[in-house]
């Protein structure tokens, strides 16, 4: 059976591996010139599957009303002339409660440990290990009280993660000592690990290469999806047309469009987001574990000889372009964390659009057409999500039972 997979992003090729390794034929549609090159480029690089919650919670519109007239606030709201703006926000706004983040996390943390699953078979089986990945940890650092005690309530034994105070936060990262006076206390989560998300889809693309019934087309966009009698028939490209068996859908933002066109209402909006990458001038001064600044909602990732630094919720810019303020202010706050880790104004600067539903949870399997196959809207949890996401939508396409339920993950949920 034939598929063709429009996106290649992290979601789009770990699709196609799993899809290829099912024994499946797969035609990849990119419509950029090499694949991860959008939102997978230069995201934060942390494999987060412990530390899944949603950005819709209760007291996030609060904190947000806050945060408006801060220049560095963590989260910027622009209000635009949009029906799909305001209905995606108030869909978000009635998802900010306790009951319903505590839902929607579950549901994430089910797919996570799946994803987490799914990607030490690969390694094991494929090799797949060249991309700065390390089983390092995270370590959620709180300056905040308040905050701290609210997160530190949630932990329950058993539970693979553990409450440290400030001291023992400093003992098990010692690139905090700089912070140690603003701290509060942490949570250390084990089993989360690290990687580069674009060198894995470079990775994966080398092992799809290797498979006959694999073929990439890059620069290529689709125009159009023709649908006849309740199915995808073909894909529009220029002036060609190409039929398909079975259509994947894993395309971002770009998806919409497209979606759109065939009656198929996907509740999806871009969060921009910005990181910089940092070239490491002094290990001691840098996490060996990944650190996410709560408070700050800052995460820090060491890849190899760089540091990856990634923040900032934008809501109302739909572009990729850099802006300095943001820029800048990133720049400031990681320096102030990590003085001594590196040259800062040599940092990479980069921005994304995560493709992100007003829940924080992923659309994956069935669009209504018959043989249209959604795999969107994972939002931050992209790279972390993406091996669990392919492996279920590969089963499901084949009419085989998910390894894990997809309950709070489906379009008609």
């Amino acid at each position: 059976m034939r598929v063709a997979i429009i996106g290649g992003g992290v979601i789009g090729l770990t699709t196609a591996f799993a899809l290829i390794n099912k024994g499946h034929q797969v035609d990849l549609f990119e419509q950029h010139d090499a694949v991860g090159m959008a939102t997978s480029f230069a995201n934060g690089g942390q494999l987060s599957y412990r530390y899944v919650s949603p950005l819709a919670d209760a007291g996030v519109p609060w904190q947000a009303l806050g945060w408006m007239f801060k220049k560095d606030s963590p989260l910027r709201f622009r209000p635009r002339m949009s029906i799909s703006q305001w209905h995606w926000c108030l869909d978000f706004l009635l998802a900010c409660r306790a009951s319903v983040n505590q839902t929607n996390t579950a549901h994430l943390l089910r797919l996570a440990l799946h994803s987490q699953a799914v990607l030490h078979d690969w390694q094991a089986r494929f090799g797949l290990k060249d991309f700065a990945w390390r089983a390092n940890g995270k370590l959620v650092i709180y300056r905040d009280g308040s905050h701290f005690s609210h997160a530190a309530s949630k932990i329950t034994e058993p539970s693979s993660q553990k409450v440290l105070t400030a001291r023992q936060c400093v003992n098990a990262e010692p690139s905090l000592v700089d912070l140690a006076p603003q701290l509060q206390g942490g949570i250390f989560s084990a089993g989360d690990e690290v990687g580069d998300c674009h060198l894995f889809c470079r990775q994966l693309l080398q092992q799809l290469n290797a498979h006959p019934h694999f073929r990439l087309h890059t620069s290529t966009s689709v125009q159009k999806l023709v649908v006849e009698n309740g199915q995808v028939r073909g894909l529009v490209l220029n002036n060609d047309e190409v039929a398909v068996d079975h259509l994947v859908v894993a395309a971002g933002m770009g998806s919409l469009g497209l979606l759109n066109s065939v009656g198929v209402k996907v509740p999806l909006y871009p969060l921009k987001g910005y990181s910089l990458t940092l070239p490491v001038q002094d290990n001691a001064s840098v996490p060996q574990t990944n650190v996410t600044d709560y408070d700050r909602k800052i995460v820090y990732a060491r890849l190899g000889e760089q540091l990856r630094v990634a923040a900032m919720v934008d809501i109302g810019n739909a572009s990729t372009e850099l802006d300095a303020g943001r820029i800048a202010s990133l720049r400031q706050q990681a320096q102030a964390s990590f003085p001594r880790a590196g040259d800062y104004q040599q940092a990479e600067a980069w921005a994304g659009l995560r493709p992100t539903t007003p829940q924080g949870t992923p659309l994956l399997g069935k669009s209504g057409i018959k043989n249209l196959w959604l795999n969107l809207g994972h939002g931050s949890l992209g790279f972390t999500l993406a091996c669990g996401s392919a492996a279920s939508l590969a089963n499901v396409i084949d009419n085989e039972p998910s390894e894990i339920a997809l309950t709070g993950l489906q379009l008609s949920d």
